[in-house]
């Protein structure tokens, strides 16, 4: 059993129908002076209801939050889909690109996800671990130094921060409460393709493996969304949208270090923990 990444490996609103003009309700007209007090009943509701719209939008303070959370929407037909998932989570979805040696190139790539609206990064300690550099690639393609925050070597997790941000950071909806059989994706850098999304199930709880370091991990999610080398550190998401936990591993009885159907992540809590707060083991 061994981790998705390790040193040297390859950089590799639902739209409405349009009205048909001819079922469109009848215009009423009525008498002139009925027109005018329809008319201004009609203002009033408006402002009424923008007033409100406005309200809802910005709360109480006047002004706009410090960061956007994608949230996907239920299609008109059910649960949001696939596609409306990986839309909503892939703004979170950064690149992680670790040097470890003298070259100018980069000799680890990893992923990451946006975990609040401070920037913090949760990913995989071993993409960074022993690092000399490490430059972090948002969604929008925004570049930047990153640093190691804290982590947590006995679950796998570190949490990074960069040095410049995007204009919009988008940071993904946390969720947990996972159980076998529910539906998940992993979005992540598999073998350099770059925000890749896979479907699968969760396989079973509570599993253990054995790390890049051959540490122990223990307490992990096991499910079968594919995952490769540069998946490590990505988002494993639910139906709902919510990032449940953080790639960390994948079993293989071979060297080949390729899926064959077993993935592992770290709980969400567990990961948020160990660094999202700052306030983490250091490594």
């Amino acid at each position: 059993m061994t981790a998705p990444d390790s040193p040297g490996w390859g950089r590799s609103r639902p739209v409405s129908p349009a009205v048909d003009a001819e079922s469109a309700a009848p215009v009423v007209r009525t008498p002139s002076g009925r027109r005018r007090r329809a008319v201004i009943g009609t203002t009033i509701l408006v402002a009424v209801v923008l007033a409100t719209v406005v309200a809802i939008r910005w709360g109480s303070t006047g002004s706009p939050p410090a960061a956007t959370t994608a949230s996907p929407s239920p299609s008109a037909s059910g649960p949001p889909s696939t596609a409306e998932i990986y839309a909503a989570v892939a703004p979170s979805v950064v690149t992680i690109e670790a040097q470890r040696s003298g070259s100018s190139r980069a000799d680890g790539l990893g992923t990451g996800v946006v975990a609040n609206a401070d920037g913090v990064i949760l990913t995989a300690l071993h993409v960074v671990r022993g690092a000399q550099s490490i430059n972090v690639t948002f969604a929008d393609g925004t570049t930047s130094a990153a640093t190691i925050r804290a982590a947590d070597p006995t679950i796998d997790i570190a949490a990074l921060t960069t040095d410049t941000m995007p204009s919009v950071l988008v940071p993904a909806v946390l969720g947990g409460g996972a159980a076998v059989g529910d539906t998940v994706i992993a979005v992540g850098n598999q073998l350099g393709l770059t925000s890749s999304a896979t479907t699968g199930v969760v396989s079973g709880l509570n599993r253990a493996t054995t790390g890049e370091d051959g540490r122990g991990l223990a307490g992990l999610i096991q499910f079968d969304a594919a995952v490769n080398p540069g998946s490590s550190g990505g988002p494993l998401v639910n139906a709902r949208g919510e990032t449940i936990g953080i790639v960390v591993a994948l079993a293989n009885p071979t060297a080949a270090r390729t899926f064959i159907g077993i993935g592992f992540a770290v709980p969400i809590g567990s990961a948020v923990a160990a660094g999202g707060d700052g306030r983490g083991p250091q490594q």
